[in-house]
C-alpha cells in the first residue's frame, strides 16, 4: 500500500505535465494551506525562478516573491513607468488573488509579454492557477486597432478634402467615397457605398466610367480625363479626373480623384482685375470637357428652374427693351403692373393723372424717345381724350384686375409687331411726378451689389435686378465683395453668407469697419439658405441689417429695395 500511493502521484504528474505540453500552457496546484501542490514545467518557461521553487510543499509565498525577484512580474506596470509596486504588497495581492473563487485576466509579462491568468478555487480549498501565452493574439488585436485608427484617420483627411474623391473594388463597386463626392450626387455615403456606376448615373456614362476602371485595373495605367459634371443643386463643376490603380496583386483598387479646375479653366467676363461686369463664368474651351455626371433635378429647385427658363424667354423675346406706359390712377395697379413689366424685361414707368400723360408725351418728345406701347387704365381720369392725344402709339385699354399674364402676352404680341426703337437712343425714365421741387436723391456707382458664388444664382439675381430696372454688379466671394464695395460704394449690399475665400458674415464685418472711417453706412441684407437660429445672429453680430432666404424671388428683392432704397430711387432708376 505504501508503494501504490507515490506510483499513483507519479502517474497523474505525468499526465498532468503531458497535458500542459499538448496545450500549450502552464498549470500551478495549490493546498488549502498554500503549500504548492503541483506544478508544470512550462512555469519556467513564463518565470525564470529556481526550479526547487516548483516542488511540492514550497510555500506559494516564497514562489511569488521568488517571481517578484526576476522582475518578470505579471499585472505590473511597465518598466519605464515611474511607479514601483513595493514586494510585500505585490505578494500580499496575489495571495488574494489566489483566493478568491474565480479570477480571469490579461495581464503584461515583461516588456514584449502578455499572458491570459485564470483562477479557481475549488470547494475542497485547492487552488489552480493556469497561464497561457497570448501575446502573438494581444499583437494582432493591437495591429487591429492601429489599423482601425489608421482607417478612421484616412477618412478624416478624405472627407477634409475639397476634391470629389472615391475608390472601387476589382468589381468596380464603391469601397469609399468622401464628403465631396457624396455632395455632388446629393446623397449620402450609406447611399452610395457597396454600389457601382450603374446606379448612379446614366447607363451611356456608367459604360463609359467602366470602360476606364477596367482599363487601369488591367493595365496600372493612370487615366485623366477633363469632365463637366452638374451637381445635385444645378450647379456646374469642372474637373480634371484622375484614375490610379493602387494595392497588391490579387487586390487592387482604383482610386477616382476629381480635381476642380473651374478657377483654371473659366473667367468672369469683366474687367483685368476680374470683377463682374456683365456677369456669368466663360468657358475658355468647352470642347477639351467630355460630359460627365449630371445630377441636378429640376424638381428640387422648382423656383430657380421657373426663374432661369423666364430670363431664357426673355432673352429671345423681340419685346425685350421696349417701353411702356401706365396711365392709372390706381397706385396698387400701378405697383402690381409696372413691376411685373419691369421683370419681363421691358422698360416701364407710371402717371396717374392726364397733366403728367402730357408732360411725359412732351418730355419724351423733346428728348426724342418714342413710346411703344401705352396702358391706359379703364378708370383713368379724362381717359377719353387719351387716344386722340397719342396716336402715333398703341393704346391698350386695361382693368385694374387686369391678369398681368394676359396683358404680357399682349403686350408682346403688339410690341413684336411694331418696328423696334433705335438702338442709338437710350431710354430715360428718369421723370418723376412725385415731389417735383426736392432735390435729387444722391445717386452710386451701382444700386445693388450681390455677393454671390453660385452661377446661377448669380443668373437669378441678373435676371431679378435687371428687370426691375436697377443697377448691380456681381461679386463672386467676400473678399471681391468688399473691394468692389469699397470702389463703388453701392446703395444696398445682397450678402450670400457662405462663400469661398471670405464668408459673407467676414465680409460685412469688414465694410462696417471701414464705415468707421467714412462716416456712412450701407445696408447689408444677408441671403441664407435656411433661416437656423446662429445664422440670423451671427447675422446680426456681423452688422447686417436683415435676411432673405433662397430661392430669392422679384417680389422678395423688390421688398428689400423698397425697405432700404428711396422710393424715388426705384422708380427713376434707368
Amino acid at each position: 500500500m505504501n508503494d501504490g500511493a507515490p506510483n499513483g502521484a507519479d502517474i497523474n504528474r505525468i499526465i498532468l505535465e503531458s497535458s500542459c505540453d499538448a496545450l500549450g500552457f502552464a498549470m500551478l496546484v495549490c493546498g488549502r494551506d498554500d503549500t504548492i501542490l503541483f506544478a508544470s514545467r512550462t512555469m519556467l518557461q513564463y518565470f525564470p525562478v529556481p526550479s526547487e521553487m516548483l516542488l511540492p510543499g514550497t510555500r506559494l509565498r516564497d514562489f511569488l516573491g521568488a517571481v517578484y525577484d526576476t522582475g518578470v512580474r505579471p499585472g505590473t506596470v511597465p518598466e519605464k513607468s515611474r511607479r514601483r509596486t513595493n514586494r510585500e504588497d505585490w505578494i500580499a495581492e496575489h495571495m488574494a488573488l489566489h483566493w478568491r473563487e474565480r479570477y480571469e485576466n490579461v495581464e503584461r509579462a515583461g516588456r514584449t509579454r502578455w499572458v491570459s491568468m485564470r483562477k479557481r478555487r475549488l470547494s475542497s480549498g485547492i487552488g489552480i492557477l493556469s497561464i497561457t501565452d497570448v501575446s502573438d493574439q494581444k499583437k494582432r488585436d493591437e495591429q487591429l486597432q492601429t489599423d482601425l485608427e489608421r482607417v478612421e484617420l484616412t477618412e478624416e483627411i478624405l472627407d477634409a478634402q475639397p476634391n470629389p474623391i472615391c475608390v472601387k473594388d476589382r468589381n468596380l463597386n464603391y469601397i469609399a467615397v468622401n464628403k465631396a463626392f457624396c455632395l455632388i450626387h446629393d446623397l449620402s455615403q450609406d447611399a452610395i457605398l457597396g454600389r457601382s456606376a450603374w446606379d448612379l448615373v446614366e447607363s451611356d456614362l456608367a459604360e463609359r466610367f467602366e470602360q476606364s476602371d477596367r482599363h487601369v485595373l488591367e493595365t496600372g495605367k493612370p487615366h485623366s480625363e477633363a469632365e463637366h459634371i452638374v451637381r445635385a443643386d444645378g450647379s456646374d463643376l469642372w474637373v480634371l479626373t484622375r484614375k490610379y490603380r493602387v494595392g497588391m496583386p490579387g487586390r487592387h483598387f482604383v482610386v477616382t480623384c476629381m480635381n476642380d479646375v473651374t478657377d483654371i479653366a473659366g473667367w468672369y467676363n469683366g474687367s483685368e482685375d476680374g470683377s463682374v461686369a456683365s456677369g456669368g463664368l466663360q468657358i475658355s474651351d468647352y470642347s477639351i470637357f467630355a460630359p460627365a455626371q449630371n445630377f441636378y433635378d429640376p424638381f428640387r429647385a422648382l423656383n430657380v428652374q421657373q426663374l432661369v427658363e423666364a430670363g431664357s424667354m426673355i432673352e429671345t423675346l423681340p419685346a425685350r427693351g421696349s417701353r411702356v406706359l401706365l396711365a392709372t390712377a390706381d397706385r396698387l395697379t400701378e405697383d402690381r403692373l409696372v413691376t411685373r413689366l419691369r421683370g419681363s424685361g421691358l422698360e416701364a414707368c407710371a402717371v396717374r393723372n392726364l397733366d403728367e400723360l402730357t408732360a411725359f408725351g412732351m418730355a419724351s418728345e423733346s428728348a426724342g424717345l418714342k413710346l411703344d406701347v401705352l396702358l391706359l387704365d379703364g378708370a383713368f381720369p379724362d381717359g377719353q381724350h387719351v387716344p386722340t392725344a397719342w396716336r402715333n402709339c398703341p393704346v391698350l385699354t386695361i382693368e385694374a384686375d387686369q391678369d398681368a399674364a394676359a396683358l404680357l402676352a399682349e403686350v408682346f404680341r403688339v410690341c413684336a409687331e411694331r418696328p423696334q426703337a433705335s438702338p442709338l437712343l437710350q431710354p430715360d425714365w428718369s421723370l418723376s411726378f412725385e415731389d417735383e421741387g426736392a432735390a435729387t436723391v444722391p445717386v452710386s456707382q451701382v444700386d445693388v451689389l450681390v455677393a454671390e458664388d453660385n452661377q446661377i444664382n448669380q443668373f437669378v439675381f441678373t435676371q431679378i435686378l435687371e428687370g426691375l430696372g436697377v443697377s448691380h454688379r456681381i461679386a463672386a466671394n467676400g473678399r471681391e465683395a468688399v473691394e468692389l464695395w469699397h470702389e463703388l460704394q453701392p446703395a444696398l449690399v445682397l450678402m450670400d453668407v457662405s462663400m469661398p475665400v471670405m464668408n459673407g458674415f467676414d465680409a460685412a464685418v469688414a465694410i462696417r469697419a471701414a464705415e468707421k472711417t467714412k462716416g456712412q453706412k450701407t445696408p447689408i441684407v444677408a441671403v441664407t439658405a435656411q433661416a437656423l437660429d446662429i445664422d440670423l445672429q451671427q447675422c446680426k453680430a456681423s452688422g447686417m441689417d436683415d435676411h432673405i432666404m433662397k430661392p430669392v424671388s422679384p417680389d422678395m428683392i423688390e421688398a428689400v429695395l423698397r425697405k432700404f432704397m428711396p422710393i424715388k430711387a426705384i422708380r427713376t432708376t434707368g
